[in-house]
């Protein structure tokens, strides 16, 4: 007999959202358990779906404003304003994402994160103070300098003349003025999900490993990182300190190294940041089982997804944990090791992909699969 469960997926993208999986298994959980308190939480790992994971679960105001895309169009982006009035959440990808591109345009040399910065400028001129940002997703690799000037910070080249912010500037950076910057960022704090432990430059630096899918080629991507290398130093020198080597500071084209360097953002896992943020360890309080999952359940589950987060939460509680999945490869001694109590795929065998991942199929398979796992562990 259950008392309280609770339910903490991420989506099964393509198919259901995180709330609607949620619903899916509260179905199944309030008919097996009518007297049971059943905790539906809606959930990310600071990917796509962070922004209104949190906006659900904490309450909040969309923003929607024009800023600059990748390549300095005008394009409409939104953050949400929680409804404590001083947190706003981002994800950089609405404004300077690679999706905003076509394949042809992409070109991280001239791409820029200002788009990024306009968004922050707008919530720190709105009274915002603490920022949840997911940085998943660029189109860039300016280490943020687009993103700074935005924010008041300018670049000069050794003759004083004023450098466009994007990727292809870095490596004539010279002096860095900071005179004009944002004064909220005095008082602001940032906390950022970053799930890439590569440093800023280096062979498994921001350009090496990120560059070529953002268009650049192998002369371009030696060039990039180059300028990485040259910011950081221009960087360290105006500073007095050097954040380069930091996992994660070559997160999205080294807009991590900018966070950390000039704003003391606290980078961690999306996962990890998303949890705090919904006191996610209080609403676990008392219950007796965790159900959470995603749309594939693999290897890279348990490097740091929404399921494995939310199970190493429950472990320290002493709370058995299910996984549920539309396909699983995790074998059962993985799973066991990684701290779940079951890992179960809800496709049954022999359905096509295309069938399983209608929204409709996929939802009354959670439910059939979570009604036969009650009756199992009963």
């Amino acid at each position: 007999m259950y008392n309280k469960v609770v339910i903490a997926s991420d989506s099964f993208k393509g198919s259901l959202t995180s709330l609607e999986v949620a619903q899916s298994v509260a179905k199944a959980v309030k008919e097996s358990h009518p007297l049971c308190e059943v905790v539906e939480v809606n959930v990310a790992d600071g990917g796509e779906g962070t922004m209104d994971a949190l906006q659900h679960t904490l309450g909040g105001r969309k923003v929607t404003l024009e800023v600059s895309d990748p390549l300095g169009r005008p394009v409409n982006a939104s953050y949400v304003i929680l409804d404590d009035g001083n947190t706003a959440v981002l994800e950089m990808s609405a404004a300077s994402g690679l999706t905003l591109l076509t394949p042809e345009e992409r070109n991280p040399s001239k791409t820029s994160t200002v788009g990024t910065g306009e968004l922050i400028r707008d919530a720190l001129d709105k009274g915002c103070r603490k920022f949840l940002v997911g940085i998943g997703g660029s189109a860039t690799n300016d280490a943020g300098m687009g993103m700074m000037y935005a924010l008041g910070f300018r670049f000069k080249d050794a003759s004083a003349v004023e450098l466009p912010p994007v990727g292809g500037s870095m490596i004539k950076v010279a002096s860095i003025d900071m005179t004009g910057r944002h004064p909220g960022l005095s008082e602001a704090h940032f906390v950022v999900a970053c799930d890439v432990k590569a440093p800023l430059y280096g062979p498994e630096g921001a350009a090496y490993v990120f560059g070529p899918q953002k268009g650049a080629d192998k002369d371009m991507v030696e060039a990039l990182d180059m300028g990485l290398r040259h910011f950081a130093e221009v960087s360290a020198a105006a500073t007095g300190y050097d954040f380069s080597s930091l996992d994660g500071s070559g997160a999205a084209g080294g807009l991590g190294f900018a966070f950390r360097q000039y704003f003391a953002a606290r980078l961690e896992r999306g996962v990890e940041m998303v949890l705090d943020a919904i006191h996610f360890d209080e609403l676990l309080k008392g219950a007796d089982l965790v159900i959470t999952g995603e749309g594939r359940v693999d290897s890279q589950t348990l490097t740091g997804k929404t399921p494995f987060g939310v199970a190493q939460r429950a472990l320290r509680q002493g709370i058995p944990v299910v996984a549920i999945g539309g396909s699983v490869t995790l074998d059962h001694e993985q799973a066991q090791s990684a701290g779940f109590k079951d890992v179960v795929q809800i496709t049954p065998a022999g359905m096509p992909l295309e069938e399983a991942m209608k929204p409709e199929v996929a939802a009354e398979n959670i439910y059939q699969t979570i009604k036969s796992l009650l009756r199992k562990y009963e």
